[in-house]
């Protein structure tokens, strides 16, 4: 088999060493009849099955690291190991992506020189494990973390033509190794299969637009407000959680909310802390080792006012931001304690900031004496009612006779025929559609959705007309000036017709060039085989 033009043997010779582990030149792979047999066909097809699969998995594991300092937190509820997961997460896959891109490209490199497909039995094992691996990322993604499902859904709003304009490069490149290979087989039926699928294949790519649907795609002057940012346990990206550290760098960051978690000791005291145990986020296990895996509600104030609530922080590193803080908040840090509700409330008081809280845990026998002290401690505070935004659902009825003037924020989607309207509520990203923001914000309703760090979701619900977000990340949607972007639809459709008419013009040049290379290489292979026959009749005569 001649090599094409601007094929050189050692080229081809080096990618055949990569591909099929093989040292085997052209001349001696022509000598020993190597061929590309339908098996080997079978596993090009795995491969360029293996590379879609584990390129999709890098999209999700790109989409779920909003969400995965939660994942962080439950393995650390079941190991009471912390490890910021999502590197190894990063780490792992792109190292399975590239490992099958290589391949991919090593293929599609030896089908345009002309040579056989012989992948190597190593290379066909590491393919079968990486697929198992990814399968089964996919699988315990379903059972554990079910509703990052929809966040991919939502995320395709955000990168939904950029997917489209990228897919449709792709299979334009593909464009060339499949002419060469249609040009060089002669088996008819082969090649019209092929042909009606990828054919079938960019038609619906071209088409697929017209499904597309995106917030972001509207005119300038329809871009509703920037959402407000409540600050998830402060700004906990630069401070220990629940802190009134956290709550100074939360307004800082201009947060109009701090969204806290309200607890009450054994002897009364409603104080800030998330978990059930201390043992995440204070020193508890060198300062009562026994009892370190106690009820937070199990240990009275005096004692909780003995734990160090920042030094963790220092030495976790729950995000990436905890290398970037000066010294002075390293100093700072270390001198964080569990704060008081009576605290807090003083603080946000002073710096005009309003408080959102959860009262935990609901299951508790004396929750209801917990609302008491909860509610007891926020009249005798002197803070403006409607700077409290109450979210427990508990002895709502109650709390509304007591304190009128507080805001109440519910945690659901608003009923049919609801007697008393719904004002504010407070839902996971993931529950709520952009066409149900869009209703919520025509009836006067304060939509607040959690927990959103990245940009790219803050633009979609910004796009949306979401009324303000939880987030961990104040600090980087403070400088969002703008969604990341934003399109007229008329640009859109230009665009999109632009690049379906290069890509359609494209593989017509491709198809058109390797017609005339193949044409060439055979014209070169008759004039070879007629020389070669001329000298052989000399040679018998």
């Amino acid at each position: 088999m001649a090599d094409p033009a601007g094929c050189c043997r050692p080229c081809a010779t080096c990618l055949l060493c990569l591909y099929s582990c093989q040292w085997i030149t052209a001349k001696k792979e022509k000598r020993k009849g190597l061929r590309t047999t339908k098996c080997d066909y079978s596993w090009f097809l795995s491969l360029f099955c293996v590379f879609l699969f584990t390129l999709v998995w890098l999209y999700f594991a790109i989409i779920i690291l909003n969400d995965f300092h939660n994942f962080n937190e439950f393995i650390f509820k079941q190991t009471k190991l912390w490890l910021d997961w999502s590197l190894l997460l990063l780490i792992v896959t792109t190292v399975l992506v590239t490992y099958s891109a290589v391949l991919l490209v090593l293929a599609l490199c030896l089908q345009l020189c002309g040579q056989p497909l012989k992948l190597h039995w190593l290379h066909k094992t590491l393919l079968i494990l990486t697929a198992l691996v990814v399968a089964a990322a996919f699988t315990g993604l379903g059972i554990k973390w079910a509703e990052e499902w929809k966040s991919a859904r939502i995320s395709l709003q955000a990168t939904g033509p950029f997917l489209h304009f990228g897919i449709v490069g792709g299979m334009t490149l593909l464009a060339w190794p499949l002419a060469s290979f249609i040009y060089r087989t002669r088996n008819t039926g082969l090649k019209v299969f092929l042909l009606l699928v990828y054919w079938m294949v960019m038609i619906a790519l071209y088409l697929v637009p017209l499904g597309i649907t995106s917030p972001c795609i509207m005119e300038e002057n329809q871009l509703p407000p920037k959402p407000a940012l409540i600050g998830h346990r402060g700004a906990p990206m630069l401070a220990p959680e629940n802190t009134l550290m956290s709550l100074h760098k939360a307004v800082n960051c201009d947060v109009q909310v701090f969204e806290t978690d309200v607890m009450v000791s054994a002897d009364g005291v409603p104080f800030l802390m998330h978990d059930e145990e201390l043992i995440r986020t204070t020193n508890v296990q060198a300062v009562f080792p026994e009892r370190a895996t106690f009820n937070s509600t199990a240990f009275n104030w005096t004692d909780l006012q003995q734990l160090d609530a920042g030094s963790w922080f220092l030495e976790r590193r729950p995000f990436p931001t905890v290398q970037t803080l000066s010294a002075g908040d390293h100093n700072e840090a270390t001198k964080q304690r569990i704060p008081s509700l009576e605290q807090v409330l003083k603080e946000a008081k002073q710096s005009n900031i309003s408080i959102m809280f959860d009262l935990r845990p609901e299951n508790h026998s004396d929750y209801q004496s917990f609302v008491n002290a909860t509610l007891q401690v926020i009249l005798q505070s002197g803070i403006p009612p409607q700077q409290v935004l109450w979210l427990p659902d508990g002895f709502r009825e109650q709390v509304k006779q007591q304190a009128p003037g507080l805001q109440q924020v519910y945690g659901r989607k608003r009923l049919q025929n609801e007697k008393e309207p719904l004002w504010h509520v407070n839902l996971p990203y993931q529950d709520v559609s952009s066409e149900e923001i869009r209703e919520y914000r025509q009836d006067n309703i304060s939509v607040n959705l959690y927990v959103v760090n990245q940009p790219w979701l803050f633009s979609v619900l910004w796009c949306s007309g979401v009324s303000s977000v939880t987030t961990n990340a104040c600090q980087v949607l403070k400088e969002m000036k703008h969604p990341i972007w934003l399109l007229p639809r008329s640009t859109y459709l230009m665009i999109w017709i632009v690049v379906d008419c290069v890509s359609f013009l494209v593989i017509l040049w491709a198809f058109v060039l390797m017609k005339k290379c193949s044409q060439r290489t055979r014209s070169a292979e008759s004039e070879t085989d007629v020389l070669l026959t001329k000298i052989n009749s000399l040679m018998q005569e």
